[in-house]
């Protein structure tokens, strides 16, 4: 169970604080909800406690995870189906895996495919997503600023690896 404070991940939302815990009635019974509150953005979620790990959310990252993960997006290995429908359908299981290393790994491919033959709307907006969860997490474990976080990201993901 996470504290008032608590930083944590959703899986399709980023990270955020846990502003507040509340008791709401809801069908006739009470229930505990974490107001769940992203700083970047603002967006304001109630998340039943009893649900939340089949949510998937999780505390963050620590800033060791971060920089190795920063490390390594050089060198991630990323596979991308022609099929779009079937490009998309892996994309946002692993979005929804709620594992940062796989939404760099959509973060790197969507950028990779941008750049060699431009995205549809669909993974546009994808791509948007998929860079503000990773991005929003190491900017809370960082305790940086988004521009900054988003800037060595966005150098890491267009290196080539070290060979």
């Amino acid at each position: 169970m996470f504290r008032i404070g608590d930083f944590v991940a959703h899986p399709m939302h980023g990270a955020g604080v846990i502003d507040a815990i509340v008791q709401e009635k809801v069908a006739g019974s009470i229930q505990e909800y974490y107001v769940f509150k992203m700083p970047v953005g603002g967006l304001l979620l109630k998340i039943p406690v009893t649900n939340s790990g089949t949510i998937g959310l999780r505390a963050i990252i620590t800033p060791e995870e971060a920089e190795a993960l920063i490390a390594a997006l050089p060198s991630l290995k990323v596979e991308s189906s022609a099929n779009w429908n079937k490009r998309y359908q892996e994309n946002l299981q692993r979005l929804k895996s709620g594992d940062l290393r796989e939404v760099a790994r959509v973060v790197k491919g969507l950028m990779t495919r941008d750049t060699r033959r431009g995205l549809s709307t669909g993974e546009r907006k994808m791509l948007q997503t998929a860079k503000r969860i990773l991005i929003s997490e190491i900017v809370l474990t960082e305790r940086a600023d988004y521009e900054t976080v988003e800037a060595r990201v966005d150098c890491a993901l267009t290196q080539e690896a070290a060979v």
